[in-house]
């Protein structure tokens, strides 16, 4: 039976204080089932590292099975954080946060994971190259080209500044304690650590591998289940890993699968060749459904789906235009006919897991559907009907097609004239030139606007890093909720920062809040995370 849950709100610093260790759970020692899961994509850049891999597809294969950090989300319950690979972590100041390791974790190579693997998975050669610890400033890919095949990819270090802007480092106080050092104050410390990107590596594997390549397709890390084979655009088999701190895992084997075309992927369940099928539109779950030995489970996540304008595009350039665009569109419409309002319409880029930490602003509401005033704008603008071109994936976001060609409509009927140009992979989409709309979505990692206001639009978001769009006030808005420890001074810089995103100098505009919905086998009493994750740990297998 599909169940659309609500999750419940994260809590940034409740388990701050836990000393609470997870339990070593056993399961049968006999045979384990393998399993075959669909999905549309396994990952955009053919590696399996959490820096480099920043996307949605990426979070379904590595968490939580592959990829852990010293303090763990919890993918079954209210996304929060719980002890992971520390069992306790302690605030030393606003900028220092100490935590103790779990004694005798063990990588897949079979070392014991120890406070200087920690270190170097928050190094300079694992992910901060010669970037400096402080936020404000964009880093730039053309800046960190690799000499060498083991150097870390052009992006990786400016991704470690969009996550880490001011972390000066990690200090090893001994084998099983570190303390993490922040060059300014930051209230989301103990948030970023359980956020994709702040997993733990072996130290020996990254020095052992003859290439940074070689290495991020065979990534050693904690998880309960390790890399058996990975074959780009094809195929990713997850073995399990037996010396697992948790527990002897379920499955002896994962297999993700990638298939494309949805009608594959439910063709492929009924007919018994796969286990799961993920990403499935509302419009083939009855079909799933009414089949008997299957079932369809899903929810709405904490991510928005989004446009994306490029400022510099020779009509966009001009505000008006792209706020005549934010005006457009019957977001309802959109939710109605393509999702069966089995999601909402979000209060912008806000989520309501915020509201745990007081930084949701009540009364905010994307822009009206608003034709008239649309049209306003454009003569405002002076728009003759020139061209805006629209790169669009076919359907790597679910619906994104039909959601695309409504849009495009939509815009039509304001005076616009939006060209969708059909693009098959992400290099494609954001390859300078003459962009202009692209699709996106937006995470909130942890219960604060810093993720994704900040991460995703600020000075180091992608859209600043790969010169789509940028904005001073902004800027500087920015490092006000990275190193602000005034409440209120945080709420309204991000108050502001709204307001210029969404209305004043639009850099997106929010659609509709995400929903995930997967297709499975119903005899596997396995259950669905409110998340792109899927979780196969031994809690949530049930044979």
């Amino acid at each position: 039976m599909l169940n659309i849950n609500r999750r419940r709100a994260i809590g940034l610093m409740g388990a701050a204080a836990s000393t609470l260790a997870l339990p070593r759970i056993g399961s049968a020692q006999g045979e384990r089932r393998s399993i075959t899961v669909a999905v549309q994509k396994i990952t955009n850049n053919n590696t399996l590292d959490i820096w480099n891999e920043q996307s949605n597809v990426g979070e379904r294969v590595f968490f939580p099975n592959l990829w852990e950090g010293l303090i763990l989300r919890d993918w079954m319950g209210d996304q929060g954080p719980v002890p992971g690979l520390a069992t306790e972590w302690t605030r030393i100041d606003d900028k220092t946060l100490e935590l103790k390791l779990r004694q005798g974790v063990k990588f897949h190579n079979g070392d014991e994971m120890t406070a200087e693997d920690v270190a170097f998975s928050f190094s300079a050669e694992r992910v901060f190259g010669d970037t400096q610890p402080a936020g404000g400033e964009t880093v730039f890919a053309e800046q960190h080209q690799p000499a060498t095949a083991r150097e870390l990819p052009a992006a990786v270090p400016g991704v470690g500044r969009r996550l880490w802007p001011a972390l000066a480092g990690v200090e090893i106080i001994d084998s099983h304690t570190v303390r993490f050092h922040n060059a300014t104050p930051d209230v989301t410390l103990e948030g970023r650590l359980y956020a994709y990107g702040s997993q733990i590596a072996s130290r020996r594997a990254w020095d052992e591998a003859a290439s940074y390549a070689d290495w991020a397709r065979k990534p050693v890390t904690t998880g309960p289940y390790m890399v058996g084979e990975y074959r780009p655009d094809v195929s990713l088999t997850l073995v399990a890993f037996d010396d697992y701190w948790g527990g002897r895992p379920p499955l002896e084997e994962i297999r993700f699968v990638e298939v494309p075309e949805v009608a594959s992927r439910v063709n492929g369940l009924i007919s018994g060749q796969y286990d799961f099928a993920c990403d499935l539109p509302p419009d083939q779950i009855s079909a799933v459904q009414s089949t008997p030995g299957f079932e369809v489970q899903g929810s709405t996540i904490l991510n928005h789906r989004v446009s994306v304008f490029d400022m510099h595009h020779p009509v966009l350039k001009n505000p008006l235009v792209r706020r005549a665009l934010t005006h457009s569109i019957d977001r309802q419409a959109i939710v109605d006919a393509l999702w069966g309002g089995e999601t909402v319409i979000p209060a912008g880029l806000q989520f309501e897991s915020f509201k745990s930490s007081d930084m949701f602003i009540e009364g905010w509401n994307v822009p009206e559907f608003d034709l008239d005033l649309a049209r306003d704008l454009l003569q405002e603008a002076g728009y003759n009907g020139e061209p805006i071109p629209y790169r669009l994936l076919n359907n790597y976001y679910t619906n994104q097609t039909a959601t695309g060609q409504i849009l495009a409509e939509m815009w039509r009927q304001a005076g616009l004239n939006v060209e969708i140009q059909m693009v098959e992979n992400w290099g494609q989409i954001m390859e300078e030139g003459e962009r202009g709309i692209r699709d996106w979505s937006a995470s909130a990692n942890i219960n604060d606007p810093v993720t994704p206001m900040v991460a995703q639009f600020g000075p180091n978001g992608q859209v600043q890093q790969s010169r789509e769009w940028t904005n001073d006030e902004v800027n500087r808005l920015s490092v006000v909720l990275e190193t602000s420890t005034d409440h209120e001074e945080r709420r309204k810089a991000f108050a502001r920062m709204l307001e210029i995103c969404e209305r004043e100098d639009p850099v997106y505009t929010v659609l509709h809040q995400n929903a995930v919905f997967t297709g499975m086998k119903s005899d596997l009493k396995w259950k669905a995370a409110p998340a792109f994750a899927m979780d196969f740990r031994t809690e949530n297998w049930h044979l």
